[in-house]
């Protein structure tokens, strides 16, 4: 059994959802002629709709109903062009529109009671987003049929139940269990193709949630591990996971095989590809995760599982960025040898809700720096200020120092554990191209060597040790792939 999602790219187009019914056509046709149980399909919004379903309810909660009216008549719009290119069956257009203007229906009161209440709250983003994918199943369920498949637009509010937090739940795995087995497995066994919304789940009493921004990914493995797949895919634009952003590495390669635990340091250190959570239910599971590109669905992809076979080769996998930062200091002289200051720092930024990104502090214990995002800079500082008031007054701590135009480069190999030389590697590429390093962290599991530069010198940066670790190449043909020389 596999579990295919598809993004938003992949279902931006009629052309787009042409390529998507072959591939899950094939797929279906490789499952029958093996005998074993088939294909479900988790389906993103169309490209642009989320964002704009967003846009629409904030506007709304400003006051403007014009907008999410507008926005309606394009919606409907967006979706009715491609059942009328590729869905030709009367009844079935018909009540394809019938859907699409329920569903518009609703988009339409929940947008009027925002402006009336004046407020957005997280619940009301999640009903409002939701809707995108909502949507998408039965437009794509209805063009997998018209391309001879038996399929079935399913909601995931039937299947994945999750706890009442709102914009980003976590799934309740025993009741998802159930709920997906008891509503999927009969449907696979008489050969029809799910079709079941991304992005959304509901509370055990029914109030639908959404798993964050990305959370279609993590759709598609909540319902894999629910239904022991063989294999979860995901199928987006690229080639799989690149050895760095092509945008800004031109000679950035696919890579074949990724650990669980690369790719996770990867989709939390800025890579695109993957929701950072989407590995979770795989790992639990130990299911291969694929990530593979619709629009060339003969490459192989990139394959994610528990140890990759390149892991015993010493080797750096990837190189990436994560911007929009600020580096936050704490340091003074009086910090030296008082228990209690590294507690009192991130207790005060827990406090505001921040998420430290990187962390490194002097062996002299005279100072602490750490990386937040940019948004959560003002706050950071503001708590850090009320904490240490006293310690501040009498110069126990001399600063609380922000910098911004920040970013965290992130150096990611499960091959790096063990293996000398690496990080004199990394520092070499950096010098040779003049670039400043403001900070360095590195886990006891030596996985991931993050640096610290300013603004202007990332792309160097990042082509710097792209180039000096040769990851344009496959591992078998670099020069060097351990010490240097």
């Amino acid at each position: 059994m596999i579990v295919m999602k598809f993004g938003g790219t992949s279902v931006g187009s009629a052309d787009a959802f042409v390529q998507v019914a072959a591939v899950v056509q094939a797929a279906a046709e490789r499952a029958a002629a093996q005998g074993t149980p088939g294909v479900v399909v988790v389906t993103s919004a169309m490209s642009g709709v989320t964002n704009l379903l967003i846009q629409a309810a904030e506007r709304a909660a400003r006051g403007d109903e014009r907008f999410h009216r507008e926005q309606q008549a394009t919606l409907l719009l967006k979706h009715q062009g491609v059942a009328g290119q590729l869905v030709a069956e009367g009844s079935e257009r018909a009540a394809l529109t019938n859907t699409f203007e329920q569903r518009l229906g609703e988009f339409d009161r929940l947008c009027s009671s925002i402006a009336v209440l004046g407020e957005l709250t997280l619940r009301g983003v999640d009903v409002v987003s939701g809707l995108g994918e909502r949507l998408a199943a039965p437009l794509l369920a209805a063009v997998l049929r018209a391309a001879g498949l038996r399929a079935e637009a399913i909601e995931a509010t039937e299947l994945i139940v999750t706890d009442a937090v709102f914009g980003s739940a976590a799934p309740l795995d025993d009741l998802t269990g159930q709920k997906c087995r008891a509503r999927l497995l009969p449907l696979l066994r008489n050969g029809v193709v799910p079709v079941v919304t991304g992005f959304i789940g509901a509370t055990v009493d029914g109030i639908p949630t959404t798993l964050g921004r990305g959370g279609s990914d993590y759709s598609a493995a909540i319902l894999g591990a629910a239904l022991d797949a063989d294999e979860i895919q995901i199928w987006t634009d690229v080639n799989g996971v690149m050895t760095a952003d092509p945008r800004i590495v031109p000679n950035a390669r696919s890579l074949q095989e990724l650990s669980y635990e690369e790719v996770a340091e990867l989709a939390y250190y800025g890579a695109k590809v993957l929701h950072p959570k989407t590995v979770t239910p795989a790992i639990a599971k130990n299911i291969p995760v694929r990530v593979l590109n619709t629009f060339e669905a003969t490459h192989p992809g990139t394959l994610i599982v528990e140890k990759a076979r390149a892991e015993s080769h010493g080797t750096v996998k990837a190189v990436t960025a994560i911007r929009s930062m600020h580096l936050i200091t704490v340091a003074g002289r009086g910090m030296m040898g008082v228990p209690g200051i590294a507690a009192r720092t991130f207790g005060a930024v827990a406090r505001v809700g921040a998420n430290v990104l990187m962390i490194s502090q002097s062996s002299s214990e005279q100072s602490i720096c750490f990386v937040v995002p940019d948004s959560s800079a003002a706050a950071v500082v503001n708590a850090l200020q009320t904490e240490f008031r006293r310690e501040l007054e009498h110069q126990q701590i001399d600063a609380i120092q922000p910098r911004g135009s920040i970013n965290i480069l992130a150096v990611v190999g499960s091959g790096m554990r063990g293996t000398p030389g690496l990080a004199a590697r990394v520092f070499a590429a950096v010098a040779q191209a003049g670039i400043n390093v403001i900070a360095i962290a590195q886990g006891s599991s030596e996985v991931n060597i993050s640096l610290v530069v300013v603004d202007e010198d990332v792309v160097p940066a990042l082509r710097a040790i792209h180039d000096i670790f040769e990851l344009h190449l496959p591992t078998s043909q670099r020069t060097h792939r351990a010490l240097p020389q």
